[in-house]
């Protein structure tokens, strides 16, 4: 990629975008970096922001919002090592540079991969998916890995109505949401299977998820029918 020329502020009296998005405050689509000193943990931002739904890198910006500046060229030179060097496969992104106040801010745009995931080196230095959950990268679980596998298998999905099932979709039906780890109690089977039938459901758009720091909730989904299931089965 060629170097970038900043782009000054327009004078037109009305607030630059960057500050609006900077008022939106970190999330699943933003983070601010104060410096870049590191490209393998950037690498996972990056990666995580790809493996999601994409995002913006905002470098030159504090945590709290204000604009600090980068230093020097070396801060797209990082962004770009850890884009192709310390992620596997290697992610794309676009790359401007504005002029605020005197001031450089590199924003960095990186949109939903169509050949997730991506890969970045964990502090172990072992290749991990990570995912975006609001301000946080976080390690994809083997639950999201199963559904990455199943959206590129070409053939159609084959779903038994067995005890796993029949026990999730019961307990769903008069519970709001489940982790992993009580499904395989309630259910009674491994961890192992737990996460294909997780998989299949929610690929099948029978459950849906919803990540947190703290891990994954999984709930049936609204337009399922348990009625006319049971009756088919």
């Amino acid at each position: 990629m060629k170097d970038i020329e900043p782009i000054t502020q327009n004078t037109s009296g009305k607030k630059h975008f960057l500050y609006q998005l900077i008022e939106q405050g970190e999330g699943t689509q933003l983070d601010f970096k104060f410096e870049i000193s590191d490209s393998i943990k950037i690498a996972r931002s990056l990666a995580a922001f790809a493996n999601t739904i994409g995002g913006k890198l905002l470098v030159g910006v504090k945590d709290n919002g204000s604009i600090a500046g980068v230093r020097s060229d070396e801060e797209f030179y990082m962004v770009q090592a850890a884009a192709e060097m310390y992620s596997k496969p290697k992610i794309k992104f676009e790359a401007k540079s504005w002029k605020i106040n005197g001031k450089i801010v590199l924003e960095i745009d990186i949109p939903k991969s169509k050949i997730i995931p991506h890969l970045a080196l964990d502090d172990q230095k072992k290749w991990k998916a990570w995912i975006r959950v609001n301000d946080q990268n976080i390690l994809a679980d083997d639950v999201m890995h199963e559904i990455w596998k199943l959206s590129k298998q070409k053939e159609g999905i084959y779903l038994s109505y067995k005890h796993g099932e029949r026990s999730l979709l019961h307990f769903l039906d008069k519970n709001d949401s489940i982790t992993l780890n009580h499904y395989c109690k309630i259910a009674l089977i491994g961890e192992s299977e737990a996460v294909k039938i997780l998989g299949r459901l929610i690929h099948l758009k029978i459950i849906g998820y919803k990540n947190s720091e703290a891990g994954t909730l999984y709930s049936i989904n609204k337009s399922f029918d348990l009625g006319n299931y049971d009756r088919r089965s």
